[in-house]
């Protein structure tokens, strides 16, 4: 999501010389936060539930194809070749040695909590379940 973020950004920039593709970018930018950044729940089109990588698809097309119209072809191509190069840059030089460590686990079926630690490698010590409609776990019984 955040990289979406940095080339709508890029786009942003791109077109401030051209006030009606900027009138176009903003209707569109106001959609993409509606139906994607500030969206809490599923979306739903006609009793459908719509996933996220969908919605990014869908506003992502429609976005380019409405700039396009509007005659900034070499502007947008532009602006989303350099989006991509800012982005695989990041992505090539972004370090993730010092992020928190989490943990993954998965129940087996003894109802035991095995986890997966990702400093370790393996399968670590199994965890009994505190409740299982919460999502806290207790090494405790």
């Amino acid at each position: 999501m955040n990289y979406a973020i940095i080339a709508l950004i890029i786009l942003f920039l791109s077109l401030l010389w051209h006030p009606l593709s900027l009138i176009v970018f903003t209707l569109f930018m106001s959609a993409w936060l509606f139906f994607y950044f500030l969206r809490e729940s599923p979306l739903v089109v006609f009793g459908y539930e719509v996933g996220d990588k969908a919605v990014l698809l869908l506003l992502t097309v429609f976005t380019v194809v409405f700039l396009l119209l509007t005659d900034v072809t070499v502007n947008i191509v532009v602006a989303l070749f350099v989006a991509v190069a800012v982005i695989v840059a990041h992505a090539a030089v972004r370090r993730t040695d010092d992020l928190p460590v989490s943990d993954v686990g998965f129940e087996d079926e003894s109802g035991a909590r095995v986890v997966y630690s990702r400093n370790t490698g393996g399968l670590g010590e199994r965890l009994p379940l505190k409740d299982t409609a919460s999502s806290s776990f207790s090494a405790s019984n």
